[in-house]
């Protein structure tokens, strides 16, 4: 959120995130910025006022993601499971008492769909009419504002006492190959995200030899690499399947680096897509510092959870012309 922000030319003067390995990373990356590495609901709108040196009415813009597991279809077994009992699911209303408490001109909130369909949306939404905000809202797929892989997310948009649109689509779509052909080779570049190597069993490994390039599926290979778990149910096709060169990726989500959890063998190297071309994917920029010393998988997951930045830089610039138009 905070890279495409700055993209579009604002201030990001403070952020809260509760997770610490995050909230390290973040501030490595945004060192100007006041980091609240705490849980929101012990944050006040007053709290942060007088740590910012903010005065009223001077905040152009209030942005954030509330955590969105409980409202995944991944949670709800693809929209079939009624309902995820999840104390985070609230956290959309903290989210709204920092909008009331700090009153900015604008507004802008990330979440997955399955949020639209909450009863909470319905309530979130009227409480901003009753602020005085004009909320605008959609499920947009990043993949027509610049990202090259496909991305449905529930995007919120409102201006006081003004509506504010979204971005119009780029006029272009990136493909993998736009984000990540140029890249050296995984293991000697000298980058610690693109250079931890695997170690697969020689079964799986050769499993993955045979999928055909560019695209190729599991679906491709001899009925002898079935593995068991396959043949007991032949959902999520994708698993072990390679992205193709001139197409978006698919969602890079927190299990990018394991071939098991979908799509996310490179086009034509027999292994996982890396730390950094799942990064590149989600548009990072190339030198955004990651802890590798955590390990691939935590920070796998920092990357897969986040909003791509151009997807908000595109919003972003709406957001900023509209309110200086």
């Amino acid at each position: 959120m905070t890279v495409g922000l700055k993209q579009a030319g604002f201030q990001v003067i403070g952020a809260v995130e509760i997770n610490e390995l995050a909230a390290r990373t973040y501030g490595i990356n945004h060192p100007g910025v006041h980091v609240w590495n705490s849980d929101i609901r012990n944050i006040s709108g007053l709290t942060i006022k007088r740590r910012l040196g903010l005065r009223a009415g001077e905040l152009e813009l209030v942005a954030g993601c509330p955590p969105c597991q409980g409202f995944s279809r991944m949670r709800t077994l693809n929209g079939g499971k009624a309902r995820v009992i999840d104390d985070r699911n609230d956290l959309v209303f903290d989210f709204l008492r920092i909008v009331d408490q700090l009153r900015p001109k604008a507004v802008l909130m990330e979440n997955v769909p399955g949020l639209e369909r909450n009863h909470r949306f319905a309530r979130f939404f009227e409480e901003l009419l009753l602020l005085g905000y004009i909320p605008n809202h959609a499920v947009l797929d990043a993949a027509r504002f610049g990202v090259p892989q496909r991305r449905e997310r529930l995007i919120v948009l409102c201006g006081m006492g003004m509506p504010i649109a979204f971005a119009r689509d780029a006029k272009a779509r990136r493909t993998v190959r736009d984000a990540i052909a140029g890249l050296p080779s995984a293991g000697s570049s000298g980058d610690p995200a693109h250079d931890i190597l695997e170690n697969r069993a020689p079964r799986i490994a050769r499993m993955i030899a045979l999928v055909p390039r560019n695209g190729g599926s599991r679906r491709d290979l001899p009925s002898k690499f079935t593995l068991p778990c396959h043949r007991r149910f032949d959902g999520f096709a994708d698993v072990y399947g390679r992205m193709s060169w001139n197409e978006v990726s698919p969602t890079i989500t927190s299990g990018f680096v394991n071939p098991s959890k979908g799509r996310f063998l490179h086009p034509t190297k027999n292994r996982t897509i890396t730390v950094r071309e799942g990064a590149l994917l989600q548009t990072f920029p190339h030198n955004y510092w990651f802890p590798m010393d955590a390990g691939k998988y935590p920070v796998a997951e920092m990357i897969g959870n986040a909003i791509p930045p151009e997807f908000i830089r595109r919003q972003a610039l709406e957001v900023r012309r509209q309110l200086t138009g």
